[in-house]
């Protein structure tokens, strides 16, 4: 075996690429350091559901042998960690729930798919709340995840398990899902960066479905590099999903310049309003400074449908649960009741194999679409979505994008909001109207709290405008230390 280098767990992902390239380590050496190292620290924060030993050592091998005959990619024999709402040929995908608690398919998810034809090795599947459902990543089967940075706190929702994982140093990057902040906000609260992109710039073909207009699959990393280097191998059109947007994919590595001189950034007034945590503001303010000294203007820009937000989010997403989640019956997949009459055993494996999170959003989508009061609730929501799409694209007539921050707090205690949902939801209030508005948005580091939790900033883009923020970010990063400040050696 060759001599590993001391900070292999701390590499990003074109750091090990080159280390792979230099034959400095093999792809089968990083796997087993990784898997090793994984199985042993996850016990503290619970951020696997399943490891795949045995595929992701078959992988390694065969990235090895990709390496040795130069058709290598950038992520060849790189580990990564998934979401387990991402379908996986022949490996569990649960959803962290018990109604697919068995379930093992059989056919890959398009970013599966192609993150396998890269060259990447899949290390495991990372824990989430049931169903996507979830803003502290407590609603799973399978227990909690804890923040790397103080396990008494959540590492947020619904992708915690994503972005502990890497906050952690258990993998160096991985995907996330992202409704209506389970990417950015998870991303925030454990100090990664997170990026949701355009709606339909990334397939969702194989990703078990939440709220289909605001769903959407991206990369959860230690920096804005290698998050542009992931975004890149996952985006792209597809034929077998039909919002998939059929477009060109612009390098997003080569647009990382570190020039923002004369990019125009808007701040909206009405994300700083009563209930921000002081210290987010103030840390958010201070980025805005930063990135006027690197070149950029800062202006106030409005988008006056803020405060309907999230009363739209939490009629349009439960809503389209209530009939995604509809196909769970017992019949054709998952977990079936033993019961013999046919609506006694629809109902026993709903009522057992949902948990309670996921069985109220069904109730209130159910309850919004029914006769009566489908008008008044849903359609009136659609439009109001109309009208808060419209505010950013009135907000970007002025501006190249958008600064809020990403979270009104950093990471709260788990069990803190657990029996409070109003509280809950409303910690996704600077991240929903991005779904809503199916408009790419990136969480990056820009300070930690008092007590040592990470503070996210966002950054909004125009539609299709990853390249725009990531270069922003980007840019901000290099003139600053927090993206350089890891929950694995935080100690040090």
């Amino acid at each position: 075996m060759t001599k590993l280098p001391n900070n292999i767990l701390s590499m990003g992902l074109s750091e090990l690429s080159q280390a792979l390239a230099e034959k400095k380590i093999s792809a089968v050496e990083l796997t087993q350091t990784y898997l090793a190292h994984a199985k042993l620290a996850d016990t503290e924060y619970n951020s696997f559901i399943h490891f795949c030993e045995t595929n992701a050592l078959e992988h390694a091998t065969h990235a090895d042998a990709k390496i040795a005959d130069g058709t290598a990619s950038a992520l060849t024999g790189i580990p990564l960690g998934l979401k387990d709402i991402i379908i996986t040929k022949d490996i569990p995908t649960t959803c962290a729930s018990n109604i697919l608690k068995n379930y093992i398919p059989p056919f890959n998810a398009t970013v599966t798919e192609k993150l396998l034809n890269q060259g990447t090795v899949i290390l495991g599947k990372l824990n989430m709340d049931e169903f996507a459902m979830g803003s502290s990543n407590e609603h799973s089967i399978f227990g909690p995840v804890k923040n790397p940075w103080n396990t008494n706190h959540t590492p947020g929702g619904s992708s915690g398990g994503s972005a502990a994982s890497v906050a952690a140093g258990l993998v160096p990057a991985s995907l996330g899902t992202d409704t209506g902040g389970s990417i950015r906000q998870p991303a925030s609260f454990c100090g990664t960066v997170g990026l949701k992109p355009t709606y339909g710039r990334v397939s969702r073909y194989g990703i078990i479905a939440y709220a289909s207009s605001l769903d959407q699959v991206g990369p959860i990393a230690r920096n804005t590099t290698d998050c542009a280097m992931l975004l890149q191998a996952i985006s792209g059109y597809d034929p077998k999903e039909a919002t998939s947007i059929n477009t060109e994919v612009p390098n997003y590595t080569k647009a990382l310049t570190g020039d923002i001189k004369g990019k125009v950034i808007g701040i909206p007034s009405e994300y700083f309003i009563k209930g921000i945590d002081p210290e987010v503001e103030s840390a958010v303010k201070k980025a805005a400074t930063e990135l006027e000294s690197l070149g950029a203007h800062i202006t106030e820009v409005t988008l006056p449908h803020t405060k309907y937000a999230v009363p739209c989010y939490y009629i349009i997403a439960p809503a389209e649960a209530s009939s995604n989640l509809a196909k769970y019956d017992g019949m054709r997949f998952g977990k079936r009741s033993p019961k013999s009459d046919l609506f006694e055993c629809f109902d026993d494996t709903r009522t057992t194999g949902f948990g309670d999170e996921v069985s109220l959003r069904i109730i209130i989508g159910t309850y919004v679409l029914s006769s009566g009061y489908y008008d008044a609730y849903y359609t009136k929501a659609l439009k109001v979505r109309t009208l808060i799409k419209q505010d950013f694209l009135n907000a970007f007539e002025s501006c190249d994008a958008i600064l809020t921050p990403t979270c009104p707090t950093p990471a709260f205690k788990l069990n803190d909001r657990i029996d409070d949902p109003i509280k809950m939801y409303l910690n996704d209030i600077y991240t929903i109207a991005v779904n809503l508005a199916g408009l790419p948005g990136i969480s990056v580091p820009c300070g930690f709290s008092s007590d040592n939790l990470p503070i996210g900033m966002q950054l909004i883009g125009k539609p299709l405008g990853e390249a725009e923020i990531l270069n922003i970010a980007y840019t901000y990063e290099q003139h600053t230390p927090w993206h350089q400040k890891h929950a694995f050696n935080k100690d040090s």
